[in-house]
Formats: C-alpha cells, structure tokens, sequence
C-alpha cells in the first residue's frame, strides 16, 4: 500500500510538472555546440543566450506583431534524375502566418553560401536592427530550430527566442497555418 501511494505522489508530481510546461525527465542536456545528426529526436529545455517560449507565448508574440518568426525546417530539394514524364509536387509547408521560412539553415554544419542566405535572411527579417526579437522554430522534437537560434546568437542577435514546440505545437492549439514559400536565395 505505502509503494502504490509512493507511486501515485510521484505519478501526480511529474504530471503537475508537464502541466506547468516543465521539461519532461527524456529532455537531453543543453550541448556544447551544434546538432550534427538526428535531427528529429528530443531536444533540450534549455538554449543558453536564448529565451525558451511555449506555444501561448509564441501566440501572444505573433498576435502582438512583436517578434518577427523565422521558420528553419529543411526544404526537400526536386530528386535529381526523375523522367521527363514524372510529375514532381512539391511537398508544401503551412506554418506560422507571416514567418519568413529559411530552409536548410538548421544544420549542424552549413556550407559558405547557406551561412551567407541565413546571414542575409535575417538581416532583412529584422530590417538589419539585432536587437528585433526573433523566434526560431520548425516543428517538435527538431534540432534544426535549436541550432538556427544558437547561430543567430553567435551573429550577434540579442533578442532570440526559441519556440520548441513549432507548428506541431501551434496547430495543436488551433491557432492559424499559412501555405509557405521558401526565402528565394540570391
């Protein structure tokens, strides 16, 4: 009896927590440098130099026009090879309304021209103030929005927030979608 009592405190604990929106026991630790791989796994509570928002707070943000929304999940590039004759639909992303979505620039390790396409994007996503907030995000359990944010830190970028919980977490809530494009890269 005193085991099943132990058990349901402890049960009742870490359900409390998870509805306060603390980080659930499986959440990694905050690494010392970028995601190189698993891209789509648990990603820490924690982003050093940045703010962690949930999905109430990345509404508040966007119904205020507060933060400009920088979307950073991949972009699934047309498969080289295909017949002439195979129709080609490219998958679309619906994400948060007005985000600017720039695609591929949450990888661990970027090459020089996808550096320079981020650099540029988020440049003129804060019309060149670093001090604009900023919210990163791309779905749940994705690093890609992670290391976005932690490389718009070391561009200097004071204002950066993280919204973990991306779209998945937003269209869970209800809250709007919008059929997005990709930035154009110059």
């Amino acid at each position: 009896m005193r085991n099943r009592r132990a058990l349901g405190a402890g049960l009742a604990l870490a359900l409390t927590a998870a509805a306060a929106g603390a980080a659930p026991a499986s959440a990694p630790p905050e690494p010392d440098s970028y995601r190189l791989d698993a891209y789509r796994a648990p990603v820490p509570a924690t982003l050093r130099g940045a703010t962690v928002i949930d999905t109430a707070k990345a509404h508040d943000l966007w119904r205020r026009k507060a933060a400009v929304f920088v979307d950073a999940l991949p972009h699934a590039p047309k498969p080289e090879g295909l017949p002439k004759n195979v129709v080609w639909r490219e998958q679309p992303r619906f994400d948060i309304p007005g985000s600017v979505w720039l695609p591929d620039t949450g990888f661990g390790a970027l090459s020089e021209a996808t550096q320079l396409y981020l650099e540029k994007g988020l440049t003129k996503a804060s019309g060149g103030d670093k001090t604009r907030p900023l919210v990163f995000y791309c779905l749940t359990d994705c690093w890609m929005s992670w290391n976005a944010a932690r490389r718009a830190l070391t561009l200097g970028y004071a204002n950066v927030l993280w919204y973990p919980e991306g779209t998945d977490g937003w269209a869970a809530a209800a809250y709007p979608l919008e059929e997005r494009k990709p930035e154009a890269r110059e």
